[in-house]
């Protein structure tokens, strides 16, 4: 380990590895993966698709576009990542065959995530109508009846649900399909990952994206990474955190877990330096308790108060509110700091001085900080730090949110949202010539809720895994069967399909994936940068396959007719990017897009001077109290105290090879987890409730229960464990983040306790 690492961790960080746990993520494994692939049959279709002139279709931090499937925004080569090859693996497989959806719906109901994905793509639309046992084949005609007939239902009562896999042009259809109609029902993927991001940024700076392009982040020489995992999830960024740490950057790494990727990763990128030695990523590793963050970032701020640090002529000329949050921080005891965070006074003033001591900050994070009870809240202490400290508004530091899907933020950007902004609100009035609904939508947890009590009628779905996606399976899979239609529009098979069945009419959509389009789309970046993607073609054979664009035109123009919109020149995707230049706030470069080419970054949301998008050009400082963390007893679960138990705070995330809910491989092998019903374990937590590393136990929470699951030791501190999601949803119901309604999945309460006979051999 790099002796400049510093850790919280009881005992060191990666004594608890499997001895055939790698010694640093990437390296010649991933050498091995794109091998494996290009020898395959699909070889020569995967490298056509990797080095189409498309966004990528894994992370925000994707490549691709005008500029050659493997450069990036600044015009770098070699930035294609493994989960790039994953992802186009996975859309380049066969068609489904017919007799897989000719099996009883309760059959296909077996499958796990890894195995529906493993199906192939779907090739002819399909419907499960009420009281049938199965998928059948349904006419173009038929789906449109049923669609028109769903969605002139009333506004309260019709919904829609999207990811980020799909373009700009959809999501900028769907939701001005569905705002026309006088429902504001936009349920998104974000709305359970970043929507504390977006709501906290927005409050602050005015703006609620990275403030941080590639290019300024090239400019940083120090990263505090919170909550997040990119050796995992987005690779890309691993080549930026190398490159600052060889110019003498600082990297300071906050997680619960140790992730091998953020200790030490070797990058195909750098095959001299990197890819077999290995480069070091964190200075420093800081190992919280879930939920902690606030705790943390406010012991940051209090040692930076006490050795003089703060820069309070930038605070008095570009800030507001910052009065309160110092004198908060001075109240606020290093007891009441340490016993929340479980960190170590001096770990954190180490972390308080690595950042005191750097002349350009970049502070990121993902799921980590957004997925907690009290989630803006952590963002408002992370933005707090950076304006202590100048680090924003200025060259190579700021706020960067790590967005996860590869158009997460595009659908945001687009207006799919149930917090519209005012300007697009009047923008799309002026459009339409009329006034919009106020009232509230639905997000994605108050669509689940909603729909549990009857109050849905019809839903589509643009991409995403409604059920997967959410806490406590056992609602989700309730509350949809309450819906009387459900449309999905998808690529692939996914356990929504097979779960999330509506009460009369479950339409399975085919369309094509991005690189496979009959017209030109965009995407947008997790910084900003608008991609331009080529038309292309699919593989299937005699596939009867649609585009979202066409689709969603299609429906609308039934729906509406063809005044004010002209809905059917909309399937012409340069007429959507020109309503989308009038009516999107920093998109004015779209609408000339296709006659120049050019790519571009997203105006008013780069900001390299403190002055920023807020009435007053100043940042809005809030205070962040300190979360009370306590677990429940034992008893609460309804568990006797004669059976030996702990209660932990469980993490539910991503294994290696993941992608939201999609599934590549079963294992994980940086974490030494063999297969996905497992949990990971500080082994002086497993040893105090008299289990092993390798036993079966029992984990529950306050929804339900998973049994057999192997208890794997690992690099994750006391008091907190690591289960894989979507499979550990069903034990949760979560808390929810009041402001932003994003469930707590890293933090779940649940108990784990031995089984009889419970020893793998």
């Amino acid at each position: 380990m790099d002796a400049d690492i510093t850790s919280s961790a009881l005992t060191d960080p990666l004594s608890e590895k499997d001895e055939q746990t790698p010694d640093l993520g990437g390296g010649l494994p991933i050498i091995g993966y794109w091998a494996k692939h290009t020898l395959a049959p699909e070889g020569a279709k995967l490298w056509q698709t990797l080095l189409h002139k498309s966004a990528c279709l894994s992370c925000a931090w994707g490549t691709g576009g005008q500029k050659g499937g493997f450069t990036n925004e600044t015009g770098e080569k070699l930035q294609r990542c493994m989960k790039s090859v994953e992802a186009i693996a996975s859309e380049i497989q066969p068609p489904v065959p017919s007799v897989v959806f000719a099996q009883p719906i309760a059959e296909l109901q077996q499958l796990n995530s890894y195995q529906a994905d493993k199906l192939g793509r779907l090739s002819f639309p399909m419907i499960l109508r009420e009281g049938k046992s199965h998928y059948e084949h349904i006419s173009w005609a038929e789906i449109y009846d049923i669609a028109t007939s769903a969605f002139n239902k009333s506004p309260a009562r019709v919904a829609s649900y999207s990811s980020g896999r799909s373009s700009n042009e959809a999501a900028y259809l769907l939701q001005l399909m569905m705002r026309v109609l006088g429902s504001n029902n936009l349920a998104d993927c974000s709305d359970l990952c970043h929507a504390p991001s977006t709501f906290g940024l927005k409050q602050m700076f005015g703006s609620s994206t990275s403030m941080v392009s590639l290019e300024n982040l090239q400019h940083s020489d120090c990263v505090v990474l919170c909550g997040a995992n990119p050796a995992y999830n987005h690779p890309r960024l691993m080549n930026e955190l190398i490159k600052l740490r060889d110019r003498g950057g600082k990297v300071i790494v906050i997680n619960p877990v140790v992730e091998i990727g953020l200790v030490k990763f070797g990058s195909p990128a750098f095959p001299v330096k990197s890819l077999l030695p290995g480069s070091e990523i964190a200075s420093i590793y800081l190992q919280p308790m879930p939920g902690s963050d606030v705790a943390l970032f406010v012991g940051i701020q209090k040692a930076l108060l006490e050795t003089g640090k703060i820069q309070t002529q930038y605070l008095q000329a570009h800030t507001e509110g910052w009065e309160a949050v110092i004198a908060s921080a001075k109240a606020t005891s290093w007891e009441t700091i340490t016993q929340t965070c479980q960190v170590a006074k001096a770990d954190i003033e180490l972390a308080a001085e690595a950042i005191a001591s750097s002349q350009a900050v970049v502070f990121a994070w993902a799921m980590g900080i957004t997925q907690q009870e009290n989630s803006v809240d952590n963002i408002f202490s992370i933005a707090n730090t950076a304006l202590l400290t100048g680090n924003a508004g200025k060259v190579g530091a700021g706020t960067m949110p790590i967005r996860g899907h590869s158009n997460v933020q595009g659908f945001g950007s687009m207006g799919v949202t149930v917090q519209l902004k005012k300007e697009i609100q009047a923008a799309l009035e002026k459009l339409i010539g009329r006034s919009l609904s106020r009232v509230p939508g639905y997000d994605t947890r108050s669509l689940i809720e909603a729909a549990d009590a009857g109050k849905v009628d019809s839903l589509i779905c643009v991409g995403g895994n409604l059920y997967a996606a959410n806490p406590d399976s056992t609602q989700a899979k309730r509350a949809l069967s309450k819906i009387e239609t459900i449309i999905y529009l998808a690529t692939k098979p996914n356990l929504g399909h097979f779960h999330g069945l509506a009460q009369k009419n479950t339409i399975i959509i085919p369309v094509f994936a991005r690189f496979e389009n009959p017209h030109k789309t965009t995407t947008e970046s997790g910084n900003n940068f608008v991609r331009l993607n080529d038309e292309g073609k699919t593989h299937l054979k005699d596939a009867d396959l649609i585009s979202e664009v066409e689709f969603l035109t299609e429906l609308a123009y039934r729906l509406h007719g063809d005044t004010p919109i002209d809905w059917r020149q909309l399937q012409d995707t340069k007429y959507v990017r020109q309503l989308i230049a009038q009516t999107i706030p920093g998109y004015e470069k779209i609408g000339e897009i296709d006659a120049t080419g050019e790519e571009f970054t997203i105006s008013g949301r780069i900001f390299e001077q403190p002055k920023f998008a807020t009435p007053s050009q100043k940042a809005a400082m809030f205070v962040t109290p300190i979360p009370q963390l306590e677990l429940p007893k034992a008893q609460d679960f309804g568990v006797p105290n004669t059976i030996p138990s702990i209660v932990v705070a469980l993490i539910t995330g991503r294994s290696y090879s993941q992608h939201n809910t999609v599934v590549y491989q079963l294992d994980d092998k940086y974490r030494g987890i063999p297969h996905r019903n497992c949990i990971l374990m500080h082994p002086q937590d497993a040893e105090s409730a008299g289990l092993s590393d390798r036993s079966l136990v029992t984990v529950q929470g306050d929804a339900g229960k998973l049994e057999n699951v192997e208890l794997i030791y690992g690099s994750i501190r006391l008091g907190a464990a690591l289960m894989f999601y979507p499979e550990a949803n069903v034990l949760f119901k979560a808390k929810i983040d009041r402001r932003s309604g994003t469930p707590a999945f890293k933090r779940v309460p649940a108990i784990v306790y031995a089984q009889v006979n419970s020893k793998v051999s």
